[in-house]
C-alpha cells in the first residue's frame, strides 16, 4: 500500500463502510468511523452479527491492518497486517502476514490479501463470510 493523506483515509473508511452496508449487511449489523481526539480518522470499526468486532486500520505511512477480534467469543483473532515484526522474516509474503487464529508465531501464515484497501477490505469480509456460514453449517 503506498502513502495516503488524512483525508484519503477517511474517504476509505468511508467507501469500506458503504460496502460493508451494501454488500454484507447480513453480517454487518452496524460500523462507524472512529475519530481520534484531534478529529482524524483513526479507524474503521464494524460490529458483526456474531457480537465479534471488525477493525479496519490504515495508516498515512502504507501500514494497514484488518482485524477481526473473537477472543471474548471463543478465544480466537484473525488479522490481516503488514508491521514488519521480526518474527515474521520467515513468511514469504514478508511483512505482510495473517494472524489464523491467534498472535502466536505458529498461527502467522502468508497473507495474500489485495494491497487496494477496498479490495483487500472486501477479501477480508469475505474471509469472515465463509468462517460464519461454517459455524452455522
Amino acid at each position: 500500500m503506498q502513502s495516503i493523506s488524512s483525508m484519503d483515509i477517511f474517504e476509505t473508511y468511508k467507501r469500506q463502510l458503504e460496502l460493508a452496508k451494501e454488500r454484507f449487511s447480513h453480517i454487518v449489523e452496524d460500523g462507524k468511523i472512529i475519530h481520534t481526539p484531534g478529529g482524524l480518522p483513526q479507524k474503521l470499526r464494524l460490529k458483526i452479527i456474531d457480537d465479534s468486532v471488525v477493525d479496519v486500520f490504515l495508516s498515512a505511512r502504507g501500514r494497514y491492518s484488518y482485524h477481526w477480534e473473537r477472543r471474548h467469543i471463543n478465544g480466537t483473532l484473525y488479522r490481516h497486517d503488514n508491521a514488519p515484526h521480526k518474527r515474521w522474516q520467515h513468511i514469504k509474503t514478508f511483512p505482510k502476514h495473517f494472524h489464523n487464529g491467534s498472535e502466536a508465531d505458529e498461527d502467522g501464515k502468508e497473507s495474500y490479501i489485495k494491497e487496494d484497501p477496498l479490495e483487500g477490505f472486501r477479501g477480508f469480509l469475505n474471509f469472515i463470510d465463509g468462517r460464519l456460514a461454517e459455524r452455522n453449517h
